[in-house]
């Protein structure tokens, strides 16, 4: 029996492009025949590590992300607000740490997995769907209670700083690893155990190809011909 197709998908609160990313790989029917790995890591770091230069500080490239992000949310039916968050880009690096001490807390994989989602569906949806301040002060233990609970709650806050750091950081070496350069970096495995590493929205076709997933022929999939 051919072995499930698999994807691992790198993901930061930051990027509106990881949120379209993620957001098809969690709604998209075509994706519902394929084992989805979430994986947390701090953007801003990798970006660092392999010397790549942000979006917002190249000329003209500002605003023609901000139209892509418009664009393909826009034919995904994603939720998106119209604008960006103001203050955006916002450090997210303690929410992202935070997250990566869940499975710490879960250490059952699936169970681990099904926390981080509903976390990021809620951070996700504050920040670009609501344009609000997700690192404002509360705003992270809030969403964790409403998710695990005051206890747990505490416990990951108060890991956020060790077991959190320490994760985010290795979670960041395998992400540059496998070939990252930006978000989303999606790592796919296909039936026959071959693998490649895609990179953004744009390119979610290829992953379906490779993956030997069957389109749709809604008008998003029909974009990509």
């Amino acid at each position: 029996m051919a072995a499930r197709p698999k994807i691992t998908l790198y993901v930061d609160t930051v990027s509106p492009f990881a949120y379209e990313a993620y957001w098809i790989l969690r709604h998209d029917p075509i994706f519902s025949k394929c084992d989805v790995e979430y994986v947390p890591v701090f953007l801003g770091g990798i970006m660092k590590d392999v010397g790549n230069t942000p979006p917002l500080n190249i000329k003209n490239k500002d605003k023609w992300i901000d139209r892509e992000r418009l664009y393909w949310a826009s034919l995904f039916h994603i939720p998106m607000s119209s604008t960006t968050p103001v203050g955006f880009p916002h450090m997210t690096l303690r929410i992202q740490r935070a997250l990566c001490v869940l499975p710490f807390l879960f250490p059952e994989e699936s169970k681990a997995q099904d926390v981080l989602c509903h976390c990021l569906d809620r951070f996700y949806e504050l920040y670009w769907v609501e344009g609000k301040n997700i690192t404002a002060p509360g705003c992270l233990e809030e969403v964790l209670k409403n998710v695990v609970g005051e206890e747990k709650m505490e416990l990951v806050v108060k890991e956020i700083a060790g077991k959190g750091k320490e994760a985010v950081m290795g979670n960041n070496e395998r992400a540059v690893r496998e070939g990252a350069f930006g978000l989303p970096w999606m790592v796919c495995t296909n039936s026959a155990g071959e693998t490649e590493g895609f990179w953004g929205v744009d390119h979610l076709a290829q992953v379906v190809d490779f993956l030997g997933l069957e389109r749709t022929k809604d008008r998003a999939w029909k974009a990509y011909l």
